[in-house]
């Protein structure tokens, strides 16, 4: 099958970018196979990327685009699950080996546990950071192991630390699940009662991070645009705020934004994921520039 080219992220601004002088690498990967209510996600990507046409280069505070962004075509997400997983695994992890920062755009949440083979060899050394509105733990879901339900139990078998933000719908089992393996998390409740703490992670969970963002973490009123969508979520400025807090002092190896199913002709939701993603490269060029 031949792969689509889709527009590279913010070329509006920066025209065709060698890979190799590109800090960011973004994948699009359209995979939609298990998605159980709204449908759409197989062209998150595509929305996404034609959105950041309209995006400034400046980000309030700095120009993350002059570190480089590559777009690549989008992945073949053809075959059995497995065979599209394990092919987005080897080139997350050729894009890390160059000392790059994969940026996977989906699809479903089941790409993170394919991204995230990427750095299976460092597993013990990296932390996972899931912002969502479901705990997607489950051990499986209508009948397959790789739903977006299970993308977490998979992360975890991988040997990954796990970290929950936003989290406010799953199954008794799922909570039984990780209170018995003692995830961390920072609930959509928690933050509604106490506020953002100071400080969110553990001190000893792993410098390294690998962040995945489900958009339904947003608050439906801010992001629609989603299959699942679950009232009681993070507003604008919350996400900004734990997403500094986050990776301060840290390490961000790589992200992917899931389960973006775009409307046609409504494009707020199409740029306000642009937007997030654009400001989460600025926070990770400036936290690295802090650092050195």
């Amino acid at each position: 099958m031949s792969l689509q080219r889709v527009p590279s992220f913010l070329a509006s601004e920066l025209g065709e970018t060698n890979p190799e002088d590109a800090f960011f690498h973004v994948i699009p990967v359209p995979y939609e196979k298990s998605v159980s209510y709204g449908k759409g996600t197989c062209g998150g990507p595509d929305a996404i990327l034609r959105a950041s046409q309209q995006l400034e280069l400046y980000d309030g505070f700095s120009i993350p685009a002059e570190k480089g962004i590559y777009t690549w075509p989008a992945l073949d997400c053809e075959g059995p699950p497995d065979m599209v997983l394990s092919r987005l695994g080897r080139l997350v992890g050729e894009i890390y080996n160059k000392e790059k920062i994969p940026v996977t755009l989906g699809g479903e949440h089941t790409i993170t546990a394919g991204a995230v083979c990427g750095f299976e060899s460092l597993s013990k050394q990296v932390g996972v950071v899931q912002f969502d509105a479901h705990a997607d733990l489950r051990q499986e879901y209508e009948g397959t192991i790789h739903s977006h339900a299970c993308a977490m139990h998979r992360v975890l078998e991988k040997g990954f630390s796990l970290f929950q933000i936003g989290v406010r719908s799953l199954s008794f089992e799922e909570e039984v699940f990780r209170r018995d393996l003692g995830i961390g998390r920072l609930d959509a409740m928690d933050i509604f009662r106490k506020g953002i703490p100071d400080s969110i992670l553990p001190e000893d969970f792993p410098d390294n991070l690998y962040l995945t963002i489900d958009v339904d973490a947003l608050d439906p009123s801010l992001m629609p645009s989603t299959g699942t969508p679950e009232p009681g979520g993070l507003f604008w400025h919350q996400m900004m705020q734990i997403l500094e807090g986050v990776i301060a002092g840290r390490n961000v190896i790589g992200f992917d934004v899931v389960e973006f199913a775009p409307f046609a002709g409504f494009h707020a939701p199409d740029f306000t994921i642009a937007r997030l993603i654009y400001n989460l490269m600025g926070m990770i060029v400036r936290n690295r520039e802090s650092a050195d």
